[in-house]
């Protein structure tokens, strides 16, 4: 039978047949198909291969040994807990007379078990009499050994002679059902050859393990082998793995490229910036094209000059959406850098060729603070072409939005800016030429593809921008079916921000440093982790800083902003912020990307030890928009142990280091690990699992010098290759 054979099989079956807790578990894993499950590795092993006597067991080690049971009781206090006495059987005394139950001098010391989350086959297992084998902790104290909720074995004096695989499980889902399925699954993927070599001998490096024997031994280790290399991953058949997934995942971002590239996009008319001198780019034509007038109309009312990587990337962007195949394209750029008006600048490029563009933001926050700016100097230049620019929310009323979304659908708003509403099923595009992004890891897979889904006859151009700077090695991992461009240029007038790390013991310190600011005429940000009150963390919260605040500065007009207030409420704040009018704001994280208050010189981030270290970068990068000097005060707290974790030290060190959003996010990777930097190219499932970028560059070199020739030469493995790696994933390249 084949693979997809079974799949439908599965599936008539489940019809027929409600799932069970475990089944469920299983599809929950995304382990639906038998190479699913044969390509769920281990996560650690244990070694059950030896045993180990009681007696000579210390605090802290790891036993196994032979046990009969003697006592089993549930107590209630101080919690409900299944206790239970163990005396241990010698090894030597086994023999049939023992099997048969006849004991003498064969036993040893006595231990305590304690259970509590057990079910009533766990208490028929450790019925009185019962003979076991447990492996767990032993710890020490004035009433004995005990073991927490230790594994228990049957009774058997054969040890495995593999190392025993531990899995990543969900809820419902035991290690013992879990590790049954995926041998199974296994099995079967052995028997049907779906382990088959897709990677030509030719091709192969070093002394590269035969796949189905890698993937066996990982599920099955034998004794002897370094527990060490297997948990690092540097083993040979972790290797043979990382090569298998990397080069999965360039054939298929390589594949998705070409396949896009065959597309029909609309011909936008470009603009090249580069031949021009910067000094007169304002008051020449830049382009001969005769669609360039809005371009050269809007170049002609910015209140200040492009930056020279401005100039670069606008005319990167022109180049492609001049083409008639869709740009897919990533804008990355540090805090400040001017994405925005490059953004803008294509949109006129889009619409001085009759097309119709989107920008879609994240928060209503930050799409309004777009539309604001974009407003301002698209308005009255679209209004001589009796154009307009369309704003699109979920807060919006019911009699606005129809406007919106009428016009939307006419062609009179050649630019529709909102959230996620843009998305909806009512809203029709009348001729979509170019999609921009804004913050793109803020929207999911499926998010993306909901707007590309609002296509007529052809694709768009899709330009996604992110504050976030993306380091080398991941850009040629996780984006290689796109261009990368990059504002690595500060706009002139940016003013270097100081930061400073401080405990919060010297919170009174940091509220004199704010009334010195106000008392210059400048404006505060206080930013803080929660909203109100909660019992799972100690943390100082919005509200109470609000109310604190407002009593040590009477004077001042003190804000607050969270993400469950009404719409209107939050405009209201920012508008008197935004105005000058508010001398502190204080917030959650919802002013952590596109706010932008020339006049707010101090960020104070309360419990920064909490934050990631892209958020600090984002949330540090709102103020140093003015001329005047900012800083930044990240404010931790020590906790209960009286000290700062590692991972929050490294943070807090690498934002007083340096204020380079590169370097950052190449510590973030480093930190962090590509999975929880990217997530599932923002979808919530890694696309790599094995492979890791800060070690396996060699490997990510193979992968990419071999994808094109598999796809040239060896079409049929590759399509195999990337079936077997990816699946369903596939759909993640489209977005």
């Amino acid at each position: 039978m084949t693979d997809s054979a079974t799949q439908s099989e599965t599936k008539s079956q489940a019809k027929a047949k409600p799932l069970s807790a475990p089944q469920k578990a299983l599809r929950k894993l995304g382990l639906v198909r038998d190479i699913d499950l044969a390509l769920h590795l281990p996560l650690r092993y244990e070694d059950e291969t030896r045993w180990t006597s009681l007696s000579h067991a210390r605090d802290g080690d790891t036993v196994q040994f032979l046990a009969v049971v003697k006592t089993a009781d549930i107590a209630f206090k101080p919690r409900r807990q299944l206790i239970v006495t163990v005396q241990e059987i010698k090894l030597e005394a086994l023999d049939p007379a023992l099997l048969r139950g006849e004991t003498g001098r064969e036993f040893g010391e006595s231990c305590t078990l304690r259970f509590f989350n057990f079910y009533p086959s766990l208490q028929k297992n450790l019925a009185i009499g019962q003979k076991i084998r447990l492996r767990g902790d032993i710890k020490g104290g004035m009433h004995g050994k005990t073991m927490m909720h230790p594994s228990i074995h049957p009774f058997d004096n054969e040890l495995p002679t593999t190392l025993t695989p531990v899995y990543s499980t969900a809820a419902g889902l035991p290690q013992s059902y879990l590790k049954r399925a995926v041998l199974t699954g296994l099995d079967r993927c052995i028997r049907l050859g779906l382990f088959q070599e897709t990677v030509p001998k030719a091709y192969q490096i070093g002394e590269m393990w035969p796949l189905a024997k890698a993937v066996q031994f990982l599920h099955e280790p034998t004794v002897g082998v370094s527990v060490a290399q297997l948990e690092d991953k540097t083993h040979p058949a972790w290797q043979r793995l990382k090569a298998e997934e990397l080069l999965a995942q360039q054939i298929s971002q390589l594949r998705a490229k070409r396949e896009r590239q065959s597309l029909s996009a609309p011909n936008l008319s470009g603009v090249n910036l580069s031949t021009r001198d910067a000094q007169n780019a304002k008051t020449e034509d830049i382009s001969k094209s005769t669609h360039s007038s809005l371009t050269q109309e809007l170049l002609n009312v910015l209140p200040f000059e492009l930056t020279n990587a401005q100039r670069k990337v606008v005319n990167e962007i022109a180049i492609d959406i001049s083409k008639q195949v869709p740009m897919y394209r990533l804008l990355q750029g540090d805090v400040g850098s001017g994405k925005t008006v490059v953004a803008a600048l294509a949109a006129t490029q889009c619409i001085d060729s009759g097309y119709q563009c989107v920008l879609m933001a994240p928060t209503e926050i930050l799409a309004e603070q777009h539309f604001k700016k974009l407003v301002d100097w698209l308005s009255p230049l679209l209004a001589k072409k009796n154009l307009s620019v369309a704003w699109l929310s979920g807060s919006q009323k019911k009699k606005e939005r129809q406007q919106m979304l009428d016009i939307t659908q006419s062609g009179q708003a050649a630019l529709v800016i909102g959230t996620h509403a843009v998305i909806q099923e009512q809203v029709k595009f009348h001729s979509l030429g170019l999609v921009l992004i804004d913050e793109q890891h803020r929207f999911g897979v499926a998010q993306r593809l909901a707007l590309k889904a609002k296509l007529q006859d052809q694709e768009p151009h899709l330009l996604m921008m992110s504050a976030t700077p993306i380091p080398r090695t991941l850009a040629m991992s996780y984006y290689a079916d796109l261009d990368v461009s990059t504002l690595d240029e500060l706009p002139p007038g940016r003013t270097p921000v100081i930061t400073k790390v401080v405990s919060d013991q010297r919170r009174d310190e940091v509220v004199t440093r704010i009334k010195a600011q106000i008392n210059l005429g400048r404006q505060v940000y206080w930013v803080c982790p929660l909203i109100e009150e909660s019992e799972a963390f100690d943390l100082v919260n919005a509200t109470q800083t609000h109310q604190v605040l407002s009593d040590a500065l009477p004077e001042t007009v003190v804000g607050l902003l969270h993400s469950k207030m009404q719409t209107t409420d939050k405009k209201e704040v920012m508008q008197q912020f935004t105005a000058g009018k508010m001398g502190v704001l204080v917030s959650t994280t919802v002013i952590e990307v596109g706010v932008d208050v020339p006049n707010a010189s101090l960020m104070v981030i309360e419990h920064a030890e909490r934050f990631g270290l892209s958020q600090l970068h984002q949330l540090r990068g709102r103020v140093g928009r003015g001329a005047a000097a900012s800083a930044c005060v990240l404010m931790y707290s020590l906790g209960e142990h009286g000290r700062l974790g590692e991972t929050a030290r490294e943070r807090l060190k690498a934002m007083a280091e340096t204020q380079d959003g590169f370097e950052i996010a190449r510590r973030d990777l480093e930190i962090r690990g590509p999975g929880e930097f990217l997530g599932a190219r923002q979808s919530g499932a890694a696309m790599l699992r094995f492979a890791d970028l800060s070690t396996d560059q060699e490997w990510l070199d193979w992968a990419q010098d071999l994808a094109p020739k598999m796809l040239d030469n060896y079409p049929v493995q590759a399509q195999q290759h990337v079936g077997r790696w990816l699946g369903h994933k596939l759909e993640y390249l489209k977005a």
